[in-house]
């Protein structure tokens, strides 16, 4: 017998006698079966490679806060992260691609209020807004601008409801396509206000914005992050913001509550979502990491410069908006005569 394997039995026979002895005092051994640090479904979570779906155009929100925090989080998993595109029929598609990739936790959906519309413009959607889908966390709530051509003669909420009302039917206004949010905002507005002003629907935000720096259309109402560089260059004129508040990158600029409409208020909300297949722990798993990465203060500051202001939550509260908006964008469809395809 060679000496190491003399050594390795000795050494084997020592441990041996350990064990019995603190067995035989009442020491509690650790459970070895207890060490490991997670459950096997977070566990193969942490394993994966991610994936975040985003159903909206490059420069938005929606596509540019997830290519934030999709590096930030294969860091973290020490794994890789993508963000992937599934452009059409305001996000559903994306949110059917969703549902069609395992419900592990590695493929997440970016949403917007889109999601929350959807139900009130599609007759026959293939899931269930709310059943189907497992709120990981927000991301963050901005306001939007409301915008018109700097040839038309408002300066105000207040001028713009008055020409409307001395016009009624005449003036128009643009927003990303019939459902998109850019267009209940607007009928929101309308509800308030009681002014007739007819949509012109186009293909996406930049092209609406398009149709207002050319003055074919008299407004739009746009997420603050798509506006503010024409507004700063001089090629549209901002009249109000939509939140409650004033913002604090442009103090001077009124809402559209202080100006015209003092019931109104109107934010963009932006989340993460997985398949709601998707085991608890794991949701519960990602939230912790996710608001771990909202919380860092470049993606604060990077998301805070497109004027969202970054909240995360826990996946009940961001159920609870979902639903909220869901109910609220139903009724301004049923009194916009908004109907469904």
């Amino acid at each position: 017998m060679s000496l190491l394997r003399l050594k390795d039995q000795l050494l084997l026979q020592k441990v041996t006698y350990a064990l019995i002895l603190a067995l035989g005092c009442g020491v509690i051994l650790p459970n070895l079966s207890m060490a490991q640090p997670q459950d096997a479904s977070v566990a193969k979570a942490d394993s994966k490679n991610y994936k975040i779906i985003v159903g909206f155009g490059a420069g938005g929100i929606p596509d540019s806060s997830s290519r934030m925090i999709a590096p930030k989080l294969a860091e973290k998993m020490k794994s890789t992260a993508i963000v992937e595109s599934k452009l059409g029929a305001g996000g559903t598609l994306a949110a059917i691609a969703l549902l069609g990739a395992p419900a592990d936790g590695s493929t997440l959906l970016s949403v917007s209020p889109a999601h929350a519309t959807a139900p009130a413009i599609y007759k026959k959607l293939p899931y269930d807004t709310l059943s189907d889908f497992a709120p990981i966390t927000l991301i963050g709530e901005g306001p939007a601008l409301l915008v018109v051509p700097n040839d038309l003669n408002v300066n105000s909420v207040a001028d713009l409801i008055a020409l409307a009302k001395a016009n009624p039917g005449k003036l128009n206004y643009s927003s990303a396509g019939i459902g998109s949010s850019s267009h209940f905002a607007v009928e929101l507005l309308k509800m308030q206000t009681g002014i007739d002003v007819v949509h012109i629907p186009y293909k996406g935000v930049s092209e609406a914005l398009t149709e207002v720096v050319a003055g074919r259309v008299q407004f739009h109402i746009t997420p603050y992050a798509t506006a503010i560089g024409l507004v700063k260059d001089g090629k549209v004129k901002a009249l109000a913001v939509t939140s409650k508040k004033r913002i604090a990158e442009l103090p001077n600029l009124p809402t559209v509550s202080e100006s015209g409409a003092p019931q109104y208020d109107w934010v963009f909300w932006y989340g993460l979502l997985a398949s709601a297949k998707t085991p608890p722990e794991t949701i519960n798993f990602l939230n912790k990491q996710i608001t771990s990465i909202l919380r860092a203060p470049d993606i604060q500051k990077q998301l805070n410069q497109m004027g969202v202001s970054v909240t995360p939550s826990s996946p009940e509260e961001f159920k609870k908006l979902i639903a909220f908006e869901m109910v609220k964008f139903q009724k301004i469809a049923k009194a916009a005569n908004i109907q469904p395809e």
